[in-house]
């Protein structure tokens, strides 16, 4: 590789370098994908007014995967995974993108965006249990304070009592948002706790390859032949979800997973439906009322929180 490629390549992938400073854009990075995936709910749930679930699926990942073989080729940065990678191109590929981002869609056909995006990451619930009993997982008390203040953030915005249990439709849809949650969460522990050959950067086209694949023949087969209506507002969407909210954030968060612990990251990762919720009612007029302020405030409470928590384990261990 030319000196030329090499910066190139550094320059648009710093979560493949194992410095101080990758280390930091890392944390960075995963606060920027935070945002974007927040606002990418209500993008989303507009963009199905143009096309089905399947096909905007298969579109999401066609498009985030085609933009980061580009720029890999041109880079000279692409690599061939190995062996060793292929298990986290399999978990990712088809259990946090294609199952979780199909489940999602689907339900949101039924759940408003902000519901839909609360729902989906309950990942700590899943994580956190598994984290500390199988990988042992140290949690200070300032930091199980935390992660109990999230979950009662949660709790308080997604409030079942407030849910009609006779809608069979939207009953299903909510268990499908939480069976896309717990998909992830098994997958940030494969991510923290299995080491692959490559970074997260170079993995990740294959990793929307291996997810685009099936989701075009479960489109065919489930959906027809493409739904698209081709209108401006739907390619503007898939240019949205694609390059950005598909190419950048699954390599910043899948590169920050091998970073930070398991618990930590899951948690970290109730800043999205924070975002999501208060997207929905800015761009898609979903009401805003007590519970999702009260909730949305424990939530960041909760980041903030364990963070401080781990700010003092660092401190105490250096």
């Amino acid at each position: 590789m030319s000196s030329r490629s090499a910066a190139l390549s550094f320059s648009i992938s710093p979560w493949g370098a194992g410095t101080a400073w990758a280390v930091r854009s890392k944390v960075l990075l995963l606060a920027l994908a935070i945002l974007v995936w927040g606002c990418n709910w209500p993008v989303m749930k507009a963009g199905l007014d143009h096309v089905t679930p399947l096909w905007f699926s298969a579109l999401r990942f066609a498009t985030g995967g085609l933009c980061l073989f580009a720029i890999q080729l041109a880079a000279g940065s692409l690599k061939v995974p190995t062996r060793r990678d292929l298990p986290l191109i399999a978990s990712v590929g088809l259990v946090q993108m294609m199952a979780f981002t199909a489940l999602g869609s689907i339900a949101m056909t039924q759940v408003p965006a902000g519901r839909s995006a609360v729902l989906a990451y309950t990942t700590p619930l899943w994580v956190t249990p598994v984290a500390v009993w199988v990988f042992r997982e140290r949690l200070s008390r300032l930091q199980c304070g935390g992660l109990g203040l999230g979950l009662l953030g949660l709790g308080v915005l997604f409030n079942p009592l407030a849910m009609d249990w006779t809608n069979t439709a939207l009953v299903h849809a909510n268990l499908m948002l939480m069976a896309g949650s717990f998909l992830w969460g098994m997958t940030i522990l494969h991510l923290r706790y299995f080491k692959a050959d490559s970074s997260a950067y170079q993995l990740a086209p294959w990793q929307m390859l291996t997810a685009t694949v099936p989701l075009l023949a479960l489109a065919y087969g489930f959906e027809g032949p493409f739904t698209g209506d081709g209108s401006t507002a739907l390619w503007e969407t898939v240019l949205f979800v694609g390059p950005l909210a598909t190419a950048f954030c699954f390599c910043a968060v899948n590169a920050a997973s091998m970073q930070l612990s398991a618990t930590g990251m899951s948690t970290a990762m109730l800043g999205v439906p924070v975002v999501g919720l208060l997207a929905s009612v800015l761009f898609l007029g979903e009401p805003l009322g007590l519970p999702l302020a009260l909730g949305g405030l424990c939530i960041v409470g909760g980041i903030l929180v364990v963070s401080l928590g781990k700010a003092r384990a660092a401190r105490r261990a250096g």
